[in-house]
């Protein structure tokens, strides 16, 4: 492909996981800058369907779909619905699902979207264009609510004043800009040489909570296992704790064989789902996080599909619901 390009974190290792081949269909579930696409399409005969909820990124994509000769399909939609996606395309197998988790640097480095601390912008934080802002979470949870979601999005010790003051700010003025949210931040947990900027972790809670990332990760991982044909491969780009513990243990519980024992000799027995191509998660090379201090925290896992069939499981684990915290406990 010829054009300028927008260089993905990890993207030739995860590139080489999916080892694209002539006459493969692909899957970029979390498109973007149209990084990944571009690699998979620069293997001859490759088709690909790129996925976003944020349609500046489906727009931004226009120049690449002319260029693929009619190989790139771009949709609108969440990445967790990539397999009624690519069903509405015609397609009910694929050769490889890449995703990307998480903000991407071009949403983070518009300050109207209101994703960083770093430009002074609307607390918004929608990856999509619809539903409930950060600004309207912030007025509408209650205190303990707050204090929930900041723990266990942000893993924040001190979650609690955090959201004692937020309550205690947002009674003299609403809260609606990210330098006015950082700086209630601030004043709770206080910044320390060389680590992290005190608002990080209540920011990153609040945009996970406001676009359900984690049930959507997971919903994803699912219609993954369910797209692929087997053979097919799987690799996942995520960049924090919460995101690469989802990943470990979706691929590690499915290369499991499971069932029957001599103490309980009645389950069945059910083959694995996956082969890990990754024992243990590959991160970026220091010249990579040279080039990209973003790449540091990223995590690449992949898997080869098998032939066992998919399973339609319980409904997995489901994390506190912006619905829920909408209603203001």
């Amino acid at each position: 492909m010829t054009a300028p390009r927008h260089i993905p974190v990890l993207g030739r290792e995860a590139t080489d996981a999916l080892a694209p081949r002539d006459g493969g269909i692909y899957v970029d579930a979390t498109f973007g800058a149209g990084g990944y696409a571009r690699s998979i399409l620069d293997t001859p005969g490759t088709r690909v369907i790129g996925i976003d909820r944020d349609r500046t990124a489906i727009a931004g994509g226009v120049d690449l779909v002319e260029q693929s000769g009619g190989r790139l399909t771009l949709v609108e939609d969440r990445f967790s619905s990539l397999a009624e996606v690519c069903a509405a395309q015609g397609i009910d197998a694929v050769d490889g699902v890449v995703m990307d988790v998480g903000v991407s640097s071009m949403q983070l480095d518009q300050a109207d979207r209101g994703f960083s601390f770093r430009f002074d912008g609307p607390l918004d934080m929608r990856m999509g264009h619809d539903g409930p802002t950060a600004a309207d979470v912030i007025a509408a949870a209650s205190e303990t609510d707050l204090a929930n979601v900041i723990y266990i999005f942000g893993e924040e010790r001190r979650s609690r004043g955090i959201a004692r003051a937020i309550v205690a700010a947002r009674a003299e003025a609403p809260i609606v800009t990210t330098k006015a949210l950082a700086g209630i931040v601030s004043r709770v947990v206080r910044a320390k040489p060389n680590e992290i900027h005190p608002a990080t972790r209540t920011f990153q809670a609040l945009r996970i909570l406001v676009n359900e990332e984690l049930d959507e990760l997971q919903d994803a991982l699912l219609a993954a296992e369910r797209i692929l044909k087997p053979g097919g491969r799987l690799a996942v780009v995520s960049f924090h704790s919460l995101e690469d513990r989802i990943v470990k243990t979706f691929l590690t519980e499915r290369a499991k064989s499971g069932g029957g024992s001599r103490h309980l000799p009645e389950l069945e027995y059910q083959p694995p789902r996956f082969e890990l191509l990754t024992k243990r998660a590959v991160t970026a090379s220091e010249a990579e996080v040279a080039a990209n201090p973003r790449a540091r925290s990223a995590k690449l896992r992949a898997a080869i599909r098998t032939d066992a069939p998919f399973i339609d499981s319980d409904a997995p684990f489901r994390w506190p619901s912006l619905a829920d915290v909408m209603r203001g406990g």
